[in-house]
């Protein structure tokens, strides 16, 4: 490809579905930059090679939307499998049904309830706080489900995920707490789930499958950038604060650890996700991959199970979570004010919205994206204003 028409800076869910639809639609050459050695982003999943298990790579991918145009768009893909995703949670030696639910009440507290006892206890547990007065999350927690299951599935996971004691965060970072007084352990309520039946790497790889796309692996932006800065329209899916130089200083992130094992056994856990709530196990849950494709054939007597631990993310780390501190958004106005004043760029997805996306909403945003700008400028000529990092 000699000069292209678009440069796309990433290539996970944001930055591919920006390739396809102006390949397929518009009929452009796009060059899609991808610094590391594979394209899909933190999407992408690999077979460990011992087992034949797809593992993904970058922690557990779950995919479900209520969105029925990106449901539509997904399937032009790939067909998707039926799981449906359920969790349970590691407090004291017992594991119990989670998200919080009748089944996990009854456990908990020793004794059954109909849904209307089950509400009525939770509302005397909660009444001990006013949630309108809550001054830090630990108050916040206690003012919606009260304090004995805040300290038995909130605090301790809270506390290792942030490194923070829960009463040094914002109340603002739990907004609401559900607690089911059904049996439903569903953990997604989205009309579409399920997982693409031949695995990640290959719905990403068939997105970039176009004669008018070429995908550069290994290949830093910013080694790049003076080719096609102010040459070419540009869709910048990178950290934005990065793309500045870290002018107005850094972003903060979380990141994760993730610890990969074979184990010798054909079971682990019995089920894909488990979490450990208690604060003295130092991480937060343990991944199990074969049972995201039960319908799969797997060697026998092997499994492969992934050590997930939470930290703050530095400089050289994969982000993945905005903290969004009060300080990070001042900063991330700043940068705004900045994208606006930048030629032919728009900033889009997780990293350059500093946002935290779903995949759906990551492919969604990105539909948005190109009806919005990218049509009206190729087809019609509009002037593409980037509108600050918008999502």
């Amino acid at each position: 490809m000699s000069k292209p028409d678009l440069v796309v800076v990433g290539s996970g869910f944001f930055g591919l579905t920006i390739a396809e639809r102006c390949a397929n639609a518009l009929g452009l050459d796009v060059l899609v930059l991808e610094r590391r050695p594979h394209l899909g982003g933190n999407a992408y999943s690999e077979v460990e090679p011992e087992t034949g298990i797809e593992v993904h790579t970058y922690g557990a991918h779950l995919f479900h939307t209520s969105n029925e145009r990106v449901w539509k768009y997904v399937n032009r893909f790939t067909t998707f499998t039926p799981y449906q995703h359920r969790v349970f949670a590691r407090h004291h030696g017992q594991v119990y049904s989670f998200p919080m639910n009748l089944a996990l009440i009854n456990q908990f507290f020793g004794r059954s309830h109909t849904p209307d006892e089950a509400r009525a206890l939770i509302a005397e547990q909660s009444s001990e706080i006013d949630t309108d007065k809550a001054q830090n999350l630990e108050e916040k927690a206690i003012s919606l489900i009260g304090r004995p299951l805040y300290e038995a599935f909130v605090k301790g996971y809270t506390a290792k995920q942030w490194q923070t004691d829960p009463k040094e965060l914002s109340p603002d970072i739990i907004t609401r707490l559900p607690v089911r007084y059904t049996f439903d352990n569903r953990y997604f309520n989205d009309t579409y789930e399920g997982l693409p039946t031949d695995g990640y790497t290959a719905w990403l790889t068939r997105m970039a499958d176009h004669a008018r796309i070429e995908v550069r692996v290994d290949t830093d932006f910013f080694d790049v950038a003076d080719e096609f800065r102010g040459q070419v329209p540009i869709v910048y899916t990178g950290p934005v604060d990065e793309y500045f130089g870290h002018s107005e200083g850094r972003l903060s992130w979380r990141t994760v650890d993730l610890e990969a094992e074979v184990k010798d056994v054909d079971d682990f856990q019995g089920t894909p996700v488990v979490n450990y709530n208690d604060e003295e196990v130092p991480y937060t849950r343990i991944l199990e991959f074969k049972h995201f494709h039960p319908e799969r054939t797997y060697l026998p007597g092997k499994t492969v199970v992934v050590h997930e631990y939470s930290r703050f993310a530095e400089p050289d780390d994969e982000p993945y979570y905005p903290v969004n501190t009060a300080e990070d958004r001042a900063k991330l106005l700043k940068y705004r004010d900045l994208a606006k004043q930048e030629p032919m760029v728009l900033f889009g997805g997780r990293l350059g919205t500093y946002k935290y996306l779903d995949m759906h909403m990551a492919i969604g945003s990105a539909l948005s994206m190109f009806d919005n700008k990218l049509w009206p400028h190729f087809t019609d000529g509009e002037a593409l204003a980037s509108g600050g990092v918008d999502a």
